[in-house]
């Protein structure tokens, strides 16, 4: 149940994440720490995402981001496309 946990969660984020600069990185999806920390945490040490104790925000990395599109695709399907063509 974990493993689905992590997976929805990081799906969450990438679907209501907003995009912004982060100099010196180019664009990145960040979205707010609003989430179980526990699972965060998790996410943050498998490279997912890029959390701080000082931000109330998460970064959602590359890998993070590629991982969530197929996330998407894994539980939403071919309505992933509305979701995602905003």
């Amino acid at each position: 149940m974990n493993k689905e946990i992590e997976e929805l969660t990081l799906m969450l984020l990438y679907l209501t994440a907003w995009e912004e600069d982060v100099p010196p990185f180019g664009r990145h999806k960040r979205n707010w720490k609003s989430l179980s920390a526990e699972v965060l945490d998790r996410l943050d040490k498998e490279g997912l995402l890029v959390s701080s104790d000082k931000s109330d925000s998460v970064f959602l990395t590359s890998a993070g981001a590629i991982r969530a599109q197929a996330l998407v695709q894994k539980y939403l399907g071919n309505s992933a496309v509305q979701l995602t063509n905003f």
